[in-house]
């Protein structure tokens, strides 16, 4: 039978859970993950780079490519997300990453799965807000990701805040003995912030979705010139986005950044997020102010 580990020059491709789990250390001091949904680029090669940094010369790299189904919410964009198997290992190959995890549905999910992990405090604004049942499904299979994986430390971006701040809260609070490390957003040439989903977008929606980052811009140069109001903050900063054309604003708002609970004047910990339509594509960003 062949065999479910193989390995891509300095890559182990692992497919199942038992294998994950059996895979040793191999002497290395230090693991550190970086869960992602695939269809990774230059945003998800910076995790890997904050990642090998952080695991050290002694340290090995772990990526997950795993499109979580608990994440899509029925009528969403799970079955059309993208992806491209051998350009992912290419990359990961190329980016030094020893283990890439990339199990299936149902190897992560079995028929009769009935335990899921919930956060009920951070989650009920924003993205939890606009698609319930979302962060339930990213707690679930990132605590399967540190029990199947076992690594001392995990990366997640910025770009998506609200996860960062749940992941971190789950940590604290189910005492998992793993470091969480943020790591800032990664951009393209014109402010729009690196996502797998903005391949979706049409030449013209492409053009006009940096709009999200200036209109984020424009809240914070009126927050750094004094403005403390929240409503005049967001006012100019959807002023902006309704300013083009394709776009179609989710949410806009303004939050502690800590709590995530809406504010009404800037306060020292203070985010202002956004997510926005671009036809039928769905794009996220934050600044903090």
């Amino acid at each position: 039978m062949e065999s479910r580990c193989a390995i891509i020059a300095t890559v182990h491709v692992v497919q199942t859970v038992a294998a994950a789990i059996a895979l040793a250390r191999n002497g290395a001091e230090r693991r550190i993950l970086v869960p992602t949904m695939g269809a990774l680029h230059r945003g998800h090669l910076e995790l890997i780079r904050i990642a090998r940094t952080a695991a050290g010369k002694e340290g090995e790299v772990a990526v997950s490519i795993f499109v979580n189904p608990l994440q899509f919410a029925a009528g969403g964009d799970f079955e059309k997300y993208p992806r491209p198997e051998t350009g992912d290992e290419e990359l990961c190959r190329g980016a030094g990453v020893d283990i890439l995890f990339r199990p299936s549905a149902d190897e992560m999910y079995t028929n009769d799965f009935s335990v899921a992990v919930e956060e009920n405090s951070l989650s009920s604004t924003l993205e939890g807000k606009s698609r319930p049942g979302h962060f339930r499904g990213v707690c679930t299979v990132v605590a399967k990701l540190f029990h199947v994986l076992a690594p001392d430390a995990a990366v997640f971006g910025e770009k998506d805040f609200q996860q960062l701040a749940i992941i971190r809260r789950m940590v604290r609070d189910l005492n998992f003995r793993i470091e969480i490390i943020g790591a800032p957003t990664v951009r393209e040439t014109d402010g729009l912030a690196c996502s797998s989903r903005n391949q979706y977008l049409s030449p013209t929606e492409r053009q006009q979705a940096p709009v999200l980052r200036a209109a984020l811009l424009e809240a914070a140069r009126l927050a750094g010139g004094g403005e403390r109001s929240a409503a005049a903050i967001i006012d100019a900063a959807r002023k902006i986005i309704n300013g083009s054309p394709l776009a179609r604003i989710d949410y806009l708002e303004l939050v502690n950044a800590e709590t995530l609970a809406p504010i009404e004047a800037l306060e020292e910990n203070s985010l202002i997020a956004v997510a926005a339509f671009f036809g039928q594509t769905r794009l996220i960003d934050n600044i903090r102010l």
